[in-house]
C-alpha cells in the first residue's frame, strides 16, 4: 500500500483547490490518499505532519505538488525518507522561470495537462488533462429558478467566473454586452471572483453607467449554484495553462462561449457544445451574445449538448486512473 499526498499550501480558492478537491476522493477508492494544508473542503482525509513524518521514514509516500512551495516541501520530506517519491504538476502554460524549472527536475515525475504546456516546459513530462467531479457539476433542475435564488436579477444569466484581471478578459465582456444590455432587459450579467486593488478599480471604471446590469458578485468557494444559474458562460482569457471552468460549465449545462485558447477545440465542438471567439475580439464576441440572448432557446439547447458530452468524456476518474499508474510506476523503480 503506497500512501498518496496532495498538499495545498494556498490561502485562496481556486481551481487548483477545485482539482485537489475533486481528484482525491477518486483517488482515494483504490488508494489511500490524504491532503495537507488549508483551504479544503472538511470533509477530505487529511494527515498531520507528525504522522507523515514518520511514514515517509518507514514506507513509499507519493508527493503530488502543484506549487513550488508545496514541491520544495516535498524535497525536504524526501531527506527524511528515501521511499518519498515527487510528483509535480504545472498547471499554466505561462513559460516558467529558471527557478520553477530548477524545482521541476528535482521531481520523479512532472505532470503537463496539456501537450503546449508540456513544450513551454521543456522537461520530460507525461501529459495528463483534468477531470471533474460530475456528481458535484450538473445541471439544475430548473435553471431559471436556480438564477432566481441567486438573486442578482433578470430572467436569464450571463457571467464570467474567474479572477478579475485584464489578462482574464473580463473588460472585454464588458465591452461586447454593453450596446446589447438596453435590448435585453431580461438579461442581467456577473462577475464572479475576486477583484481587489488596482483590478477592482479597472472592472468598476469599466462598469461605469452600467453597474446595476454587470454586477460584481465577488469571490465564492462553493461555486456550483452559479454554474446552476447561468444560461451563458463566458470565458474570454487571453492566456489559460487548464481552466477547469469550461469543463464544470458545460457539466452544469452552460452555454460555453470562449475565447479559443489552443487546447479547446479537443473538448468543445463550435455551434454544437459551445462557440468559440479569437481572444480579444471584442466584435466577434459581441456578435455571438447577441445572437445567444436573443434566442435563448438556443443557448439552453447547446447548453444541453455540452452537459451530454461532459458526462461522456469529462469525468475525474479518467485522471485518477492515469494518477495511480503513475505514482505506482514510481514506487515500483
Amino acid at each position: 500500500m503506497t500512501l498518496i499526498v496532495h498538499p495545498h499550501f494556498h490561502k485562496r480558492y481556486t481551481g487548483v483547490t477545485r482539482h485537489v478537491e475533486s481528484v482525491v476522493p477518486a483517488l482515494a477508492k483504490d488508494d489511500e490518499t490524504r491532503v495537507i494544508g488549508t483551504g479544503l473542503t472538511a470533509d477530505l482525509p487529511k494527515i498531520s505532519w507528525n504522522e507523515l513524518v514518520q511514514r515517509a521514514q518507514q514506507e513509499p509516500i507519493v508527493w503530488h505538488a502543484h506549487r513550488n512551495n508545496e514541491l520544495l516541501a516535498g524535497m525536504l520530506l524526501k531527506v527524511l525518507g528515501e521511499r518519498v517519491r515527487l510528483v509535480f504538476t504545472r498547471h499554466t502554460s505561462v513559460a516558467p522561470t529558471q527557478f520553477t524549472r530548477w524545482l521541476a527536475r528535482g521531481a520523479d515525475a512532472l505532470v503537463s495537462l496539456t501537450n503546449q504546456i508540456a513544450e513551454v516546459m521543456r522537461l520530460p513530462s507525461t501529459v495528463i488533462s483534468h477531470g471533474i467531479d460530475l456528481t458535484r457539476f450538473r445541471p439544475p433542475e430548473d435553471r431559471d429558478a436556480a438564477w432566481k435564488r441567486l438573486g442578482q436579477g433578470g430572467r436569464y444569466g450571463i457571467g464570467v467566473i474567474g479572477r478579475i484581471r485584464k489578462e482574464k478578459g473580463q473588460g472585454d465582456f464588458i465591452e461586447a454586452l454593453r450596446p446589447l444590455l438596453p435590448e435585453r432587459p431580461e438579461w442581467q450579467a456577473v462577475l464572479v471572483g475576486l477583484a481587489k486593488g488596482p483590478d477592482l478599480a479597472w472592472v468598476n471604471g469599466l462598469r461605469q453607467g452600467i453597474e446595476e446590469r454587470v454586477t460584481l458578485a465577488g469571490e465564492q468557494s462553493t461555486i456550483e449554484p452559479w454554474y446552476q444559474g447561468l444560461s451563458i458562460l463566458v470565458h474570454p482569457s487571453y492566456a489559460e495553462g487548464y481552466s477547469l471552468v469550461h469543463m464544470e460549465a458545460m457539466a452544469s449545462g452552460c452555454c460555453v462561449v470562449a475565447s479559443k485558447l489552443p487546447y479547446l477545440d479537443t473538448l468543445i465542438e463550435h455551434g454544437r457544445t459551445g462557440f468559440f471567439f479569437e481572444p480579444g475580439d471584442v466584435k466577434g464576441l459581441r456578435e455571438l451574445l447577441d445572437q445567444l440572448t436573443r434566442e435563448p432557446e438556443r443557448a439552453r439547447q447547446v447548453g444541453r449538448n455540452a452537459e451530454e458530452e461532459a458526462r461522456r468524456r469529462c469525468g475525474v476518474e479518467h485522471e485518477a486512473r492515469a494518477l495511480s499508474d503513475l505514482y505506482h510506476s514510481l514506487v515500483e523503480r
